[in-house]
């Protein structure tokens, strides 16, 4: 994938189950990886290549300093991989303003902060002639709304939206915004909600299929990623 050789990324998000699987896949096709999560010895225990920082994405300032830092690492910044995510099960009408705060927080607010911090270094990179991009991982729930998941499907949605409008706007930069929806795929993430239980779950998708159509996508060139185009069979 000579596209993405000698990329320096930035992967959001990189202990998650699509975060690492995705960031695997970038390194083998000859990028350097700059990896954030929170726990940066989580991080470490991937034991792929690439500089770590911690960083608390509820924190408004933590979000644009690891911009900053991201950076330094090569001297630029060609692409950033929002993969960090948080869920919440269970009726609309028992959800908590703690538990709506959080899911907007990460999962619409970081990123778009993300991309505001990015705004420069990605057009610098696109100015040298190399092809910037921000990807995000809106999720099915944003084309299809499910009950019991209303805010997450809320905040999933209004990151979509975000992505769509902001895309327009940063085309003539040169910098892609890329949105990707697959269905629900087999990873940790609704074993560990911030609220509620989840509920008994189809078998999904196969997560390295899933994160190879989304690093082929961004090889490709590709401006959207809907759920149609993620056809692997369920694990």
């Amino acid at each position: 994938m000579p596209e993405l050789h000698g990329s320096t990324i930035l992967v959001v998000g990189a202990t998650g189950g699509l975060g690492r699987e995705i960031a695997r896949q970038l390194s083998d096709a000859g990028a350097t990886l700059v990896l954030s999560a929170r726990d940066p010895a989580a991080i470490a225990e991937l034991g792929l290549p690439g500089a770590v920082i911690a960083a608390d994405l509820t924190d408004p300032a933590a979000v644009r300093r690891l911009v900053d830092v991201a950076v330094t690492v090569t001297g630029h910044l060609d692409g950033i991989v929002v993969a960090a995510g948080v869920v919440a099960f269970g009726p609309a009408s028992e959800l908590t303003g703690d538990t709506i705060a959080r899911l907007f927080a990460v999962n619409t607010t970081a990123p778009m902060l993300l991309l505001q911090a990015a705004h420069g270094p990605l057009a610098a990179s696109a100015a040298a002639g190399r092809a910037p991009f921000f990807l995000t991982l809106s999720g099915v729930v944003s084309e299809s709304p499910t009950a019991n998941l209303a805010a997450y499907s809320a905040s999933k949605a209004a990151l979509a939206a975000f992505g769509t409008a902001a895309g327009r706007e940063l085309r003539r930069a040169g910098i892609r915004v890329i949105d990707a929806r697959p269905g629900h795929t087999e990873t940790a993430l609704s074993s560990h909600p911030i609220s509620g239980t989840a509920p008994p779950l189809p078998i999904g998708l196969d997560p390295v299929a899933v994160c190879t159509r989304i690093v082929r996508g961004l090889a490709d060139g590709d401006r959207d990623l809907p759920s149609t185009v993620f056809t692997a069979a369920p694990r």
